[in-house]
């Protein structure tokens, strides 16, 4: 059976497992919010590093002991230097709790506490009055949230640039292989492979702007805001005291922003995922295009070959499926769930606080770590190893209808539709048409009907 200690808060007694370092707060906390995923781990150690920093600047403001503040700091580095497997044995708090993360605030206070005593017995350390000092659970957690937010898109944008940098290759090794277009999924005019990569290349890059971009104001943090963004029982410099110390821990620019706003809104996250979504909406397309054109391989487009990373079917075989692309779709469809979540939540909570903090950073965490894992994949396991069936391309190309589109200047638009009507509903090419219909002569055919002409490949 479990052992347990008897510890009391404010509203009593509580008995807390005799080996855990969390204190009451935490195990309330376990038994009334029992259901869904744990905080993430990046959350627990930006609240540790926030913990620290706050020592730190406690002692020099001299609002708390440098005895205290040193064995604060010990324990928070001793914490932070555990892998993620230990660190969270710890932290057993779940997502769907108290909408300000305050129950997750006091599991990083009160571990901190307990550790603290067993480093050193003699000296005292409180949960609230000294790990917690100057800070409110309204003010930390927010800036945990952005801190970790941060540090995800960082995560995400060298698996988006290794992506482009591998389809740019794709790009000039096909720039010059014709193939037919497609609009409405009807047939248009050629283009070349290259060119079509180009323009995924070129989403791609849009979006690593857009996460530059929108993830600058995650770097504004709330600190310093305590319970409604009045700063209430700090130093008039504790916020800008704590941003320093923070940008030095993490080697960025945080900064403070107007704290009111930092408490109630999460406009920066819910910008940033807007990029993180809109990302996903362009993998989700560009898979969807390699899926499509690589199908068949008899029945289907053909015109690309995609790696065989595992057997297809459990029945048929020598199946081979397209299933980098399938994993990157379904989790593109998870992140754009995630954005109406984050969206939603971030409209709510009233007045001073928005109380939906927890499902927001889960929301945006998820997004990000998913699309970082599966891009790795889909980049290295997928795009790295398609080749172009270029015979299959030409065979396209030379039955396509929609290359007339090169005799309209020369003969008109209405008998360019003409000739291919008639190649249409008497099954052959168009130059059989067009000379049929006397339209053009086989010479003046042959040299207006140059397929690699009618990409203007040669502007790049």
């Amino acid at each position: 059976m479990t052992e347990y200690r008897i510890e009391e808060d404010t509203l009593g007694k509580v008995k807390v497992p005799k080996k855990a370092l969390w204190g009451p707060q935490t195990e309330r906390s376990r038994h009334n919010f029992p259901t869904g995923p744990l905080m993430p781990v990046e959350v627990i150690r930006a609240l540790i590093n926030i913990k620290l920093a706050a020592a730190t600047v406690n002692q020099v403001q001299q609002t708390l002991t440098p005895e205290k503040a040193r064995l604060i700091e010990k324990a928070s580095r001793q914490l932070l230097s555990l892998n993620d497997s230990q660190l969270m044995a710890d932290f057993p708090l779940h997502v769907y709790q108290t909408g300000s993360g305050t129950q997750t605030n006091m599991n990083v206070n009160e571990v901190i506490a307990n550790l603290c005593g067993q480093l050193d017995s003699k000296l005292t350390i409180l949960p609230n009055d000294d790990v917690n000092h100057s800070q409110s659970s309204n003010d930390t957690f927010p800036t945990a949230m952005n801190i970790a937010a941060t540090l995800a898109v960082l995560k995400l944008k060298p698996q988006v640039e290794h992506l482009i940098a591998v389809l740019a290759k794709k790009q000039e090794q096909y720039w010059d292989v014709v193939k037919i277009g497609r609009t409405h999924l009807q047939d248009a005019t050629p283009i070349t492979f290259g060119q079509e990569i180009s323009g995924w290349v070129s989403a791609l890059t849009h979006d690593l702007h857009f996460l530059d971009e929108t993830s600058q104001t995650l770097l504004e943090v709330p600190i310093g805001g305590t319970a409604v963004g009045t700063g209430l029982n700090t130093t008039p410099d504790f916020a800008s005291a704590m941003v320093a110390e923070l940008s030095t821990a993490y080697g960025l620019p945080f900064k403070t922003q107007n704290q009111f706003y930092g408490l109630a809104n999460h406009s920066g996250i819910t910008a940033t995922h807007g990029a993180v979504r809109t990302l996903a909406a362009d993998l989700l397309k560009i898979a969807n295009d390699i899926r499509f054109l690589a199908s068949g391989p008899r029945a289907g487009y053909g015109e690309l070959s995609i790696p065989a990373n595992e057997p297809g079917s459990s029945i048929m075989p020598g199946k081979v499926n397209p299933t980098q692309a399938e994993a990157m779709t379904m989790a593109a469809t998870r992140v754009m769930g995630n954005d109406t979540t984050i969206e939603v939540a971030a409209s709510q909570g009233n007045f001073e606080m928005n109380v939906y903090k927890p499902v927001i950073i889960f929301s945006f965490l998820e997004s990000v770590e998913l699309l970082t894992g599966i891009m790795t994949n889909f980049t290295d396991k997928m795009v790295a190893g398609i080749t172009v069936n270029q015979d299959r391309m030409k065979q396209l190309v030379d039955n396509s209808l929609m290359t007339v589109t090169a005799l309209s200047p020369h003969i008109g638009y209405h008998k360019a539709a003409e000739i291919a009507q008639k190649a249409h509903q008497d099954g052959t090419k168009l130059k059989v048409a067009a000379l049929a219909l006397g339209y053009v002569t086989a010479d003046d055919f042959d040299k207006w009907m140059k397929p690699i002409n009618m990409t203007n490949n040669d502007r790049k």
